[in-house]
């Protein structure tokens, strides 16, 4: 029995000195468990916190900017990086953003801010977070208007349009149509008494039927519901929206003149019929002094221009109608001002210009107008290439232009428009031209176009929408804004 007793007290002796080292082994592994989970949550915490000082980085900046929208070094004239403190509530200071500011490049807005946020408790903690801000150019739109737009059949546009008047659309638009108006009286058609018309409309027939309506279209009548009609407003149709600011243009033409001179490259009167210039992938341009231009016959009509005293051929005599005045290189400031009539043709590789004409001061008798016949283009699609053509009064295509024709470019008529006269079969050979296609955007501020209701002008009209102009338009364009908004945001590992 005593024995027996004994071998009990051992086994349970044992027993106890296993249990007590599997609930040490448990209670230190929950300790170090808490431990590296109190450390890891810290660390997170931490991370967190380095990430807010990064964004209150980019937030600064940008609060930066608003006050001095041309200071790329921080107040502080040199260049960086540039080390902040970062305070909490109390004062006391947890951390540091540290910001590389990268200026836009010659013509664009575009400003590149990276932070990094560091906190004090933990060098090895950082955060870093790259954000973009831009002020956006007047190149919000493929077409944007200061009058009445009419976009016949064969017209295909590639980008948003907007007119501050009304809008009808009788091609294909694969992007946004607007319009300031809610219903307006379309000029292209009349009735009595009048019909209004929604500020944005189409009289293309509805599937299955084809062809367009001659007058009013009832469906597209107020208060008649707006039907979507995706045949033809691909992406939708919108209006009244807010009116697009032509007003603003003409300060910039005045100061594109003042920057000309001062570091651009500046032409006085020709003397002549005006110039022509003619752009190289060198990074030069030609330049001749236009002397005569090709004549139209006596009969050439001119009843669809209303008695327009510009009106005219607008094409180089090609027999001795010009004479090379030099060669020069591009203006480091992108800036080209002529105060004449230009001609532009040719070709840009990594180039960003503006070719603007007027003559000051203003008047409506003076006015000066830019006009392209032959291709005018670029050498690369990825933003490298950007020109800009600023007219005082209109853009033209002239008479003697090409039968297929390609301009790449932003194309802004200040006061008059973007288009080709009329000219019809009493005109000679070349009334009709086959097609048309521009890759940029155009601003007009009188009612656009290049072919006319009887068939006369550009059969096909392609119009392609370059968005690298909204927030990198050529030097001196003008903008729709005076502050920067953020167009990215991103953090870097």
């Amino acid at each position: 029995m005593i024995s027996f007793v004994k071998k009990n007290k051992g086994a349970f002796l044992i027993g106890v000195i296993i249990f007590s080292a599997i609930a040490i082994s448990v209670f230190t592994a929950f300790i170090s468990w808490t431990v590296t989970t109190s450390r890891m949550s810290r660390r997170a915490y931490l991370k967190e916190q380095a990430f807010q000082i990064a964004e209150a980085g980019t937030d600064y900046y940008r609060w930066h900017l608003a006050h001095n929208k041309t200071d790329f070094q921080d107040g502080t004239g040199v260049a960086g990086p540039y080390t902040h403190n970062f305070e909490d509530k109390d004062g006391n200071v947890i951390g540091q953003f540290i910001l590389t500011i990268t200026p836009p490049v010659t013509g664009s807005t575009v400003v590149k801010v990276r932070s990094v946020g560091k906190v004090t408790e933990d060098a090895t903690i950082s955060r870093t977070i790259e954000t973009k801000l831009a002020i956006p150019s007047f190149a919000k739109w493929a077409v944007v208007a200061n009058d009445e737009m009419r976009f016949g059949e064969g017209t295909e546009v590639f980008g948003p349009i907007h007119s501050n008047y009304g809008v009808r659309f009788d091609g294909v638009a694969h992007n946004l149509v607007t319009s300031a108006q809610t219903s307006y009286d379309d000029p292209d058609h009349s009735e009595s008494p009048i019909k209004l018309e929604f500020g944005v409309h189409t009289h293309v027939k509805p599937p299955p039927l084809t062809g367009t309506y001659t007058t009013y279209v009832s469906a597209e009548t107020p208060p008649s519901t707006v039907s979507s009609r995706s045949d033809v407003f691909m992406a939708g149709r919108q209006f009244p929206v807010s009116q697009a600011d032509f007003a603003g243009i003409t300060a910039n033409l005045s100061q594109m003149k003042t920057d000309a001179i001062a570091s651009g490259r500046y032409f006085a009167a020709s003397g002549y019929q005006g110039y022509h210039i003619v752009l190289k992938t060198n990074d030069t341009f030609d330049l001749y002094r236009v002397t005569s231009q090709t004549g139209l016959s006596n009969s050439c009509s001119q009843n669809s221009n209303g008695g327009d005293a510009t009106w005219g051929s607008w094409s180089i005599n090609p027999s001795n109608g010009e004479t090379l005045l030099g060669n020069y290189t591009f203006p480091s400031n992108g800036l080209i001002f002529a105060e004449d009539n230009v001609w532009v043709s040719g070709q840009i590789n990594t180039a960003r210009i503006t070719i603007a004409a007027g003559k000051f001061p203003d008047n409506v008798s003076t006015r000066k107008n830019i006009t392209i016949n032959s291709d005018l283009l670029y050498t690369n699609y990825d933003g490298q290439d950007v020109l800009a053509l600023i007219a005082q009064n209109n853009i033209n295509v002239g008479f003697s232009s090409s039968n297929i024709i390609r301009i790449d470019g932003a194309l802004i008529a200040q006061n008059g428009r973007v288009g080709r006269y009329y000219y019809d079969n009493s005109c000679g050979t070349g009334y009709v031209r086959d097609s048309i296609t521009l890759y940029g955007m155009i601003a007009t501020n009188q009612r656009y176009g290049f072919a006319y209701t009887d068939g006369t002008g550009y059969q096909n009209r392609n119009l392609t929408y370059d968005g690298s102009l909204l927030y990198a338009p050529p030097p001196s364009f003008p903008l729709t804004s005076s502050s920067y908004s953020t167009i990215s945001w991103q953090e870097i590992n």
